[in-house]
């Protein structure tokens, strides 16, 4: 079984990766941002998970801030898995990895298109520089460590 540490890497992607790079992660996380998905039952159905992995995966959106639990809107006895701020802004990251997908691993083509609520039109993810405001290609973007950074 593979660890779910990075220990050895002075990386903030290493660290996100701890807390939702598991199998099925951001396959829930997608459920809940993209289709609504709060109660544990509709994940299960929707996305044909073990109960189990389910039931661990929520517990640790619930340890880590990505969920909060709360009293189903109904009244009923269950509980509903609703994301928090934190959650909420991982969809540019779902958005990026969806786009990407769908260039490098949907040879039929995209299976959804994501589009603004509002207007209908499709939602891309773009990176822009702090100081400048400027759209930053790819290939311009540097990595650069920080006083903290174990790397410096």
């Amino acid at each position: 079984m593979l660890g779910r540490t990075y220990d050895t890497q002075d990386c903030s992607a290493a660290r996100a990766l701890e807390i939702v790079g598991e199998r099925w992660s951001l396959m829930i996380i997608r459920h809940a941002l993209f289709r609504g998905v709060t109660r544990f039952g509709d994940f299960q159905r929707s996305l044909r998970i073990a109960r189990n992995v389910l039931a661990a995966r929520l517990d640790r959106f619930v340890e880590d801030g990505l969920m909060s639990r709360q009293p189903d809107v109904a009244g009923s006895a269950y509980q509903e898995y609703v994301l928090t701020e934190k959650g909420r802004e991982l969809q540019p990251v779902i958005i990026a990895l969806t786009h990407w997908g769908d260039r490098w691993a949907a040879p039929d083509g995209p299976p959804i298109i994501l589009r603004h609520a509002s207007c209908g039109g499709e939602v891309h993810e773009q990176t822009f520089c702090d100081d400048c405001g400027q759209p930053v290609p790819i290939d311009a973007v540097e990595a650069h460590p920080t006083r903290r950074s174990h790397l410096a």
